[in-house]
């Protein structure tokens, strides 16, 4: 009883040091660093976009729905289901959460049991006391302990490491929405482009039609007397040049084709995407002050969550300057016999603290609290430049937004005195008074301002969509997943 007494006083003495030294923590406390945030965006968004509230300047819900295209959200919808890069990111951010898992377990003691059953047989030449004593034959040996181990958190080495899995973790989540986000912006970007040469596809199949009819029309002049073979030979060969055009496009389309069939996770034989022409201007797109941005953007999320998991690495490099205590005890029973194995006589324990200090290594333990800052200075450079990055994409794409739709009016315009010119060179051809060279000269003008048209409008819409992405695609920091979410 007495031992016992001891045991309990010894453990309530511990226990107590232990809640006094375990709220020290070493090293520094993780303050994100500034990053270089302009008060407002260089360039200005097209006319009759407005400036949005912080609370307001936000894509809602699924962001592709805002191009009114069925079939472009049935293709998205897949990608979350179906991409392979999508499915790889998730499984990395499952590894993460498990990761959060072990480095908690380090916050609780760790118990064990080794039953052992042994035969022994002992020298028969053992001097004790001087005497030396004739042992012979064996004995059973049952042995049923528990091990009881634990290490005192002293210094904040494994709270540090706890908070360096949990932002781990979060990096990883904020690295599978950054995939998403990249991998659906990258299937409507391919989409439109897709559609884009439709729109050139409808165009040269329309152009060779109409000099199919220039054709004829020269055929016929020529049967009256009033042109040339010159003539003919000019219309045959603007409308096999055209039609040479028309072909080609096929090419592309079909990569086109193949890479959305890879965006959703299938072979490409089997998405097949009808037919169809861009008509629509892309829609305005919510706009934020700048320092908005940072709570916006996936990829500036982790790479802020990777500074604070680097932050932690320090603490726990200075942590191993100072010395680690453990506790360890071991309880148990332990006979020559089964019948006397749980009988008082038969119970053995031994318990106490161990202090560990490293006196000399050479200088390793200075050298990884240099190492571990160096790569913390690493990660705030590649957060500012992620930041700086992002203001780059946006300030791009509004920059291209804005330049294209005036570029758009005033293709438009050269495509209407385009189509007015050729108008005039062929009724003057008709009338005699101008030669086919002038016809064909007209043509090609129009061609080529009406296809300048279709890629312009092609061009506004995939840099809608990388706007999109660049302003986050209606995602917050808020979504995060919190430290009760990783233990689950």
């Amino acid at each position: 009883m007495n031992v016992y007494r001891s045991f309990r006083s010894n453990a309530a003495l511990i226990l107590s040091l232990i809640m006094l030294l375990t709220g020290c923590m070493v090293g520094p406390n993780y303050r994100r660093p500034a990053a270089p945030v302009p008060d407002a965006f260089k360039e200005l968004p097209p006319p009759g976009w407005t400036q949005a509230q912080p609370n307001e300047g936000a894509i809602r819900g699924k962001w592709w729905e805002v191009y009114g295209d069925p079939a472009l959200n049935v293709l998205e919808e897949q990608v979350n289901i179906s991409n392979q890069n999508v499915l790889a990111a998730e499984a990395q951010y499952r590894e993460a959460r498990d990761a959060v898992r072990i480095a908690r377990s380090s916050y609780f003691p760790t118990l064990g049991v080794s039953p052992s059953l042994s035969n022994v047989r002992e020298s028969s030449n053992i001097i004790t006391g001087g005497v030396v004593n004739f042992v012979s034959g064996s004995r059973m040996d049952y042995s049923l302990p528990a091990d009881f181990s634990y290490q005192v958190d002293l210094w904040g080495s494994i709270r540090r490491n706890v908070a360096a899995s949990y932002a781990n973790a979060q990096t990883s989540a904020a690295n599978l929405v950054n995939a998403r986000l990249t991998y659906q912006a990258m299937l409507a970007e391919t989409y439109f482009q897709l559609h884009g040469l439709d729109g050139d596809a409808d165009l040269l199949d329309r152009t060779v039609k109409l000099y199919t009819d220039y054709l004829n029309l020269t055929k016929e002049r020529l049967e009256a007397g009033v042109a040339s073979g010159a003539d003919v030979a000019q219309a045959q060969t603007q409308l096999e040049t055209t039609r040479a055009q028309l072909v080609d496009i096929g090419v592309a389309r079909a990569q086109y084709e193949h890479a959305v069939a890879i965006l959703i996770g299938k072979p490409p034989s089997t998405t097949t995407l009808p037919a169809k022409v861009l008509t629509s201007a892309p829609p305005p797109v919510p706009l934020a002050v700048p320092s908005v941005l940072l709570e916006r953007r996936p990829d500036i999320a982790g790479a802020e969550r990777q500074m604070a998991a680097a932050n932690e690495q320090i603490g726990i490099a200075k942590a191993a300057f100072f010395p680690t205590l453990s506790l360890s005890a071991t309880v148990g029973l332990e006979s020559a016999s089964t019948g006397n194995l749980f009988t008082s006589p038969s119970r053995f324990w031994s318990a106490g603290p161990q202090l560990a200090e490293t006196l000399f290594e050479g200088g390793k333990r200075h050298a990884q609290v240099a190492l571990e800052q160096a790569a913390y200075d690493a990660t705030v450079a590649a957060y500012r430049q992620t930041v700086l990055t992002a203001f780059q994409q946006v300030e791009d794409n509004l920059a291209a937004l804005r330049i294209l739709e005036k570029e758009a009016a005033a293709e438009d315009v050269a495509v209407k005195a385009a189509e007015e010119s050729l108008a005039i060179s062929t009724e003057q051809y008709k009338a005699g008074i101008a030669d086919y060279l002038q016809v064909i000269t007209a043509q090609t003008i129009a061609l080529q301002d009406e296809r300048t048209a279709v890629d312009i409008l092609t061009r506004r819409m995939t840099a809608s969509v990388l706007l999109i992405e660049a302003l986050g695609g209606g995602w917050g920091a808020s979504q995060l997943p919190s430290h009760e979410e990783l233990r689950r």
